[in-house]
């Protein structure tokens, strides 16, 4: 039984004799189960409180960088800011660097920027490619901790990963639809914003897996390179619909589903399944028309508080191993909607 307070500490916090619990932390025999449980709880609410006198009073200036339509970074925000009062007695301070396009070159001076002038840590979302992992590596190295949401670096010294398992959420969306389509003729659209996302390549690959193992004939089309922004995703979406007029349901993996169907009524096609990703403000209003077959969700509150704690951990405000979190998918149909908060 690990600790590192005094048997007199412990025995307050317990309320129990000193020499009880020394014979609790010694193994000793002649002890009831419900006093080593008494004895094991104290130290747990000692631990606690002890990370709750580390982080009393701290502030704690978190960066949140991401490179994605503003739709999921208003989302972010959002769900960030509303988890912030959770966090206390620390107190978190958040900047932001959205953007919806860009060069790694450009995110590569954001993140080197915020080492120069500092930071206690760093939520990003970015583009699996070498400059970005060599730039997380110089923040790790000048003591600011980096944890990617929702898209993986893997390779880069992050410290942790949050978010979906994006090749289960692959798996299950080829699921949904492959059950909704049964027998019937169509091929499907696959729709992702860049291939560089290591997030939207591991949902693709889950996806094709699936259903190459549940309809090997089923045709699938991929179209990527639209940064997920409507008006690129609706040009690209309607060259596809017209190079490819079996297609008949859409995977959206990149986003820009308002831009998908304004392509699918533009050329007088029925979109007959259509599975999304995430409950943006576009989403929700989709959803609730039902033009969208479903959408699989995560909870952004709790990635975003996980994101803080991590980062909490990292800098040793709060004990525990610091370990990468794979949120829980959640799918939601037209019929499940979530109830809006009261203002």
């Amino acid at each position: 039984m690990g600790h590192a307070y005094p048997i007199r500490e412990i025995a307050r916090q317990a309320g129990l004799s000193e020499a009880t619990v020394d014979r609790v932390l010694n193994n000793r025999p002649g002890v009831r189960a419900s006093t080593v449980s008494n004895v094991r709880q104290a130290i747990t609410d000692l631990d606690r409180q002890r990370s709750q006198l580390r982080l009393n009073g701290r502030t704690f200036l978190v960066d949140v960088v991401m490179q994605t339509p503003d739709r999921f970074s208003s989302a972010v925000k959002s769900a960030l800011e509303a988890e912030l009062p959770s966090l206390r007695p620390a107190v978190v301070r958040s900047r932001f660097d959205f953007r919806e396009k860009g060069r790694p070159a450009d995110l590569v001076k954001v993140l080197d920027d915020i080492r120069h002038r500092g930071s206690m840590g760093v939520v990003l979302k970015a583009p699996d490619v070498p400059e970005i992992t060599d730039a997380v590596a110089r923040l790790v190295q000048h003591g600011i901790p980096v944890v990617t949401l929702v898209t993986d670096l893997p390779l880069s010294q992050r410290v942790a990963y949050v978010g979906i398992d994006n090749r289960a959420a692959g798996s299950t969306a080829a699921y949904l639809v492959d059950r909704l389509l049964g027998d019937g003729p169509g091929d499907v659209l696959i729709a992702l914003s860049r291939s560089v996302f290591r997030g939207e390549e591991e949902r693709e690959i889950g996806f094709r897996a699936t259903m190459r193992n549940r309809s090997p004939d089923r045709v699938l089309v991929e179209q990527t390179d639209t940064d997920g922004l409507d008006a690129t995703v609706k040009e690209s979406t309607l060259r596809t619909l017209q190079r490819n007029p079996a297609i008949s349901s859409v995977y959206s993996i990149g986003g820009g589903n308002q831009a998908i169907l304004e392509a699918f009524d533009a050329a007088g096609r029925r979109c007959q399944v259509f599975v999304g990703h995430d409950l943006d403000r576009d989403n929700l209003q989709l959803l609730h028309d039902e033009r969208l077959t479903a959408v699989l969700h995560h909870d952004l509150r709790y990635d975003m508080r996980l994101a803080c704690r991590i980062i909490m951990q990292a800098q040793g405000a709060i004990d525990g191993p610091i370990e990468s979190v794979r949120s829980p998918i959640h799918i939601v149909t037209p019929y499940n909607l979530p109830t809006p908060p009261r203002s």
